[in-house]
Order: structure tokens, then sequence, then C-alpha cells
């Protein structure tokens, strides 16, 4: 496990110093995605007229949003995947069915094949001792 960062960022213009045992790399990402929010609303009029303490809940509100929105979507992806997986295991058990029945259906095959070529040796046979006694 990394050791504990810390780092300097700026966050609506003023210097900020995070810890964390993320990355600061990880914690400057974390900054940016904070000031785009804030430059995103700051932008809105009716945003703007707000006092700085409804700002502030109107930020944690739609950062909390912009989350829950993120894990719905990663529940959404891991039922997929869940699904593809299963879907998978299906075909491969399908495949293996498959290939059964084609290894018995081959070995069918090379049965008959011998069980014909036994029977045409026998024909031939039958048919030389025929001409045999026709002659006769």
């Amino acid at each position: 496990m990394a050791g504990k960062t810390d780092t300097e960022v700026i966050i609506g213009g003023k210097v900020f110093t995070l810890s964390g045992n993320e990355s600061e790399e990880y914690l400057q990402k974390v900054a940016n995605y904070i000031n785009n929010k804030i430059a995103e609303y700051s932008k809105v009029d009716g945003f703007k007229k707000q006092p700085v303490d409804v700002q502030n809940v109107l930020m944690q509100l739609n950062i909390a949003d912009d989350y829950f929105k993120a894990r719905k979507q990663i529940e959404l992806l891991e039922e997929q995947a869940s699904e593809k997986e299963k879907e998978l295991y299906d075909l491969k058990h399908e495949l293996i069915a498959a290939q059964i029945k084609l290894e018995n259906t081959e070995k069918n095959m090379k049965d008959l094949q011998t069980d014909l070529n036994e029977d045409s040796r026998k024909i031939i046979q039958m048919e030389t001792e025929l001409k045999g006694y026709k002659k006769k």
C-alpha cells in the first residue's frame, strides 16, 4: 500500500493541502473535478444569485447526484457483465455438448463404414462363390 500523500491543490481559487493514501495525480484530479463543477455552475445566473451556503449545498447535491448516477451505471454494467458471463457459460456447455455429439456421430459413422466395408467384402465373397457354383 502506498504511503500517505500530501499535495497542494487549488479549489475555487483557494489553496488547500489534501492528504490521503491516493497518488498526488489522483488528488489533483479530484480538485480539478470540483473546479469544473464550480466553473459550470458559476455560468448559471440563478446559481450566482444564491447565498454562498446555498451554492455550497447545491454543489454538494450535484456531486452526490453524479455519484449516485455513476453507482447506478456501475450496477448496470456489473449486471450486464454477469448476464454475459452466464451466456458465455451456457454457450460453452452447448459447445461441449455439440462436440460430444459430433464425436459420437463420427464414431457411429466410422462403425457404419466398417460394417459397410465388411458387408461389401461379404457380398464380393458371396458373388465369387455364386459364380463358382454356376460354372459347375
